[in-house]
């Protein structure tokens, strides 16, 4: 699944109005970005309030609900820098 595919999942996702309220970036290193920014969603790179580093297919499993956010945090496949309150905020979503 491309970047792109990932974050058109996502804006169905939040196709209901959703808006986590603050900026979280998906940064898959050179497989791109998702960027979420209040109910918005893009692959445009951007400053965000949280940042959340992991594989492209990682991301693919947490957005298929094949993988659980809590348990890849604690197995490390993901990694969370700045604010992490941000972070817990995308159950909502995944």
């Amino acid at each position: 699944m491309s970047i792109q595919a990932i974050a058109d999942s996502i804006k169905a996702k939040m196709s209901d109005g959703t808006d986590i309220g603050a900026s979280v970036k998906f940064d898959c290193g050179g497989d791109g970005v998702v960027v979420i920014d209040g109910g918005e969603v893009s692959t445009e790179n951007k400053d965000t309030d949280c940042t959340i580093k992991c594989d492209l297919d990682v991301l693919q499993d947490l957005v298929s609900g094949d993988l659980n956010p809590t348990a890849a945090f604690m197995q490390g496949k993901i990694k969370v820098e700045g604010d992490m309150g941000v972070a817990m905020k995308l159950s909502s979503i995944l």
